[in-house]
């Protein structure tokens, strides 16, 4: 695993963390962690979330993933980076994709920081594609 990618490595701890059924993933904190996670929250991805800023040399973010009750299936079905640090990907506010239809979110790294496809559609902003989620 890259570590010139903390969010590639972010968005695999999650992923890992689903796999293995557990309840709670901590993460590295950064600015751009922390937004992505408020999206998350925002969203119902997840269904809580902590910011620790004391523990480890750069402070955590510890997240309390989201089940089905009855099915058991995590909350994100599926998430995934677009931009990478070797073959960063841009896009106009047109060319934003929408995920499974709108269903799902792709966030954008703005001039207005990083918000939803859907936000920088109504903002009228393009941006650098950070990753999706459905």
């Amino acid at each position: 695993m890259s570590h010139s990618d903390p969010i590639a490595d972010y968005l695999t701890r999650i992923r890992n963390a689903q796999l293995a059924g557990h309840r709670m993933v901590e993460i590295p904190l950064s600015g751009i962690k922390k937004k992505i996670t408020e999206i998350l929250f925002e969203n119902g991805y997840i269904f809580r979330y902590k910011v620790e800023e004391n523990e480890g040399p750069q402070g955590v973010i510890k997240i309390a993933l989201k089940y089905d009750q009855k099915t058991k299936e995590p909350a994100i079905k599926s998430l995934g980076r677009i931009s990478k640090p070797g073959l960063r990907k841009y896009a106009g506010v047109d060319e934003i994709p929408r995920v499974i239809n709108g269903l799902g979110l792709c966030l954008v790294s703005t001039s207005k920081g990083v918000i939803t496809d859907k936000e920088a559609r109504r903002e009228n902003l393009g941006g650098e594609l950070i990753c999706y989620i459905y």
